[in-house]
């Protein structure tokens, strides 16, 4: 992989569907789809929304260690990266990914407390291209 940071991008901005992963109290991983990211910072920060009140944010605040999966469906490629998750509950990082609409899941606004935002920060990733794989850093 010649750039990885616009071969990587280019494939997660042209998904639909976001995986996440986080570890649950007896050590098993859980995996989730999700809407995809609402912002991404290059390919190392992540953002997402999601209830305060879930289980998956319970999870990331007993163990943050995460991570997180697109995968491009028609070409068979796909990248997993892995770092931490931190539950954001700050009404900076409340009002940086609100979007219009977004009052369906949380009626109260931006302001409910039962919306939050799930900041993913990558340390590593994996992609799998062309029937073959290759392990990065971040």
């Amino acid at each position: 992989m010649k750039n990885a940071e616009n071969t990587i991008g280019n494939l997660i901005d042209k998904q639909g569907v976001a995986f996440i992963s986080s570890v649950d109290g007896d050590g098993f991983p859980n995996t989730k789809a999700m809407l995809p990211p609402r912002k991404r910072e290059g390919i190392r920060t992540f953002y997402f929304t999601t209830n305060t009140s879930s289980m998956r944010a319970a999870q990331y605040r007993d163990n943050p260690k995460a991570c997180i999966y697109f995968c491009d469906r028609r070409f068979f490629r796909g990248v997993m990266l892995k770092g931490t998750m931190e539950v954001l509950e700050d009404s900076e990082s409340k009002e940086m990914i609100w979007r219009e609409g977004d009052t369906m899941y949380y009626p109260k606004g931006v302001t409910d407390p039962d919306y939050c935002v799930l900041r993913f920060t990558a340390a590593e990733g994996r992609y799998y291209s062309n029937f073959k794989s290759e392990t990065f850093k971040i």
